[in-house]
């Protein structure tokens, strides 16, 4: 911890949808984080609104990243997309003694976390990247069908929900399909067509088509379970299928610099963040099931409230804790940072429900 008594914590990107919601709900809840970002237009008015403290740096600044972690015990990065914001920011909180939390999906920041593991061990710190909606509800649902079939060879995963996506995570999917699609097979991760398979699944509120993603659980089930083959899939309308597949012709493009500035900007204007009212009419519902080799397999499911503001209380639920932490360091994914039934405790979330397929029965 620093010198003084409290612990300080950061929220970096703090001027972003997902990170003033945390912001402000942090004010509410009587916290007091220090809000950052590279943009002081952004970051000076919402400091003002909630009499926060703010920093002003980029993370081309390897020295400003020091100088303005120095004195943090908790750094919350909510700026995305991860893949360009991660790096910088664990290197910088690992060389300050600082624990790194972020609100990620993305793949490649969990397996660099991860790849960190050891170095934040020595130094008693903890990393753990995707403490929202990506990936708290499916990482409670995946170790707890562990626990359930600890044997299982196959895991699939999925979510339902009628949410719209922020302009931040709108962006992030269209920089994450340049990697096509992705699933894990015998423990490695393997790349395919976007679109490349679908499947009904019953999410506990009758059956929806869906399609399979490249989620972030492909990295963090697999530390977290260790079954080498994971499936993640999202219902989706066959309209927005057949747009996910025609993204594969446009994958190329997306490697051109200006062309891929050019659809980011147009992301930044044509898209519009979800109301608060929006939310409220969209909860999520996540389903999963294991199989192992002999036929026997077992399913899970949970309702959230919409993802969005199931990260604003995960995200602060984590900060607390980890504010009080006095645990060894290194690569947590959620559940294990946090527990199987971590989920079930936030606000509007239902306790996971898990059922042997084969006989329809509740398994307690």
């Amino acid at each position: 911890m620093n010198a003084k008594n409290e612990p300080k914590w950061m929220i970096y990107g703090a001027n972003g949808f997902t990170g003033s919601m945390i912001a402000r709900m942090a004010h509410m809840q009587g916290l007091t984080p220090i809000l950052a970002g590279r943009n002081d237009e952004q970051i000076v008015p919402l400091a003002t609104e909630l009499n926060a403290s703010y920093r002003i740096f980029s993370l081309e600044d390897k020295q400003r990243i020091t100088d303005s972690l120095s004195d943090i015990d908790l750094l919350l990065n909510c700026a995305g997309p991860f893949a360009y914001t991660a790096t910088e920011l664990i290197n910088g909180c690992l060389e300050n003694d600082v624990h790194y939390i972020d609100i990620t999906g993305e793949i490649d920041v969990f397996e660099l976390a991860q790849s960190q593991h050891d170095r934040a061990r020595k130094k008693r710190k903890v990393l753990c990247p995707g403490v929202g909606f990506d990936v708290v509800p499916t990482d409670c649902i995946s170790a707890t069908l562990k626990n359930a079939l600890p044997d299982a060879e196959s895991l699939t995963l999925g979510f339902d929900t009628e949410g719209e996506l922020s302009v931040g995570t709108t962006k992030t999917s269209l920089l994450g399909a340049q990697q096509g699609g992705i699933t894990r097979q015998e423990g490695k991760l393997c790349h395919e067509a976007l679109g490349s398979r679908e499947r009904d699944i019953d999410f506990g509120t009758g059956i929806k088509h869906a399609v399979a993603i490249p989620w972030g659980d492909l990295a963090t089930a697999w530390f977290t379970t260790g079954i080498g083959n994971i499936e993640v899939y999202m219902s989706a309308s066959p309209e927005r299928i057949r747009s996910l597949k025609r993204l594969n012709w446009m994958r190329p493009l997306l490697r051109i610099g200006w062309i891929k500035q050019l659809l980011l900007q147009r992301i930044g204007k044509q898209v519009q963040n979800p109301t608060s009212d929006a939310r409220l009419k969209a909860p999520c519902y996540v389903w999963g099931e294991v199989r192992n080799n002999r036929g026997n397999s077992k399913q899970a499911f949970l309702s959230t409230p919409n993802g969005y503001d199931l990260t604003v209380t995960s995200a602060l639920a984590i900060v607390r804790y980890l504010l009080e932490y006095d645990g060894g360091g290194g690569y947590f994914t959620p559940s294990r940072l946090m527990g199987t039934s971590f989920v079930e405790s936030l606000p509007g979330c239902s306790a996971i429900t898990v059922i042997s397929y084969q006989q329809g029965v509740l398994d307690s």
